[in-house]
């Protein structure tokens, strides 16, 4: 039997906080340590206000790193289009407040 003493698992309050990962097992060691904070969720199913009007563009992406991008959102229970938006939101924030 085990010894009884329970992981205290990491809140994540960013997504920046979560890394690129290599392999399959990585990314399962690191969840199994560390969980999305709750706030972070619901921003991420709620979106922003500034999505409710939206306007469809197109972008060529390379495949490998639209794999990538797919496979992460797919990580964090994300739609990867909607990961790209936050993503381009909080770097527009963050471009914005650096003025």
């Amino acid at each position: 039997m085990g010894s009884g003493l329970r992981r205290t698992m990491r809140a994540i309050a960013k997504w920046e906080e979560v890394p690129i990962f290599d392999s399959e097992e990585a990314e399962a060691t690191f969840w199994a340590e560390n969980k999305p904070d709750l706030r972070l969720m619901e921003t991420a199913v709620a979106g922003n206000a500034e999505t409710s009007e939206s306007v469809a563009i197109s972008l060529r992406i390379d495949p490998r790193m639209l794999a990538r991008i797919k496979r992460l959102a797919r990580s964090r229970y994300l739609n990867y289009q909607s990961m790209i938006k936050q993503w381009l939101s909080e770097r527009m924030e963050r471009e914005l407040h650096e003025r």
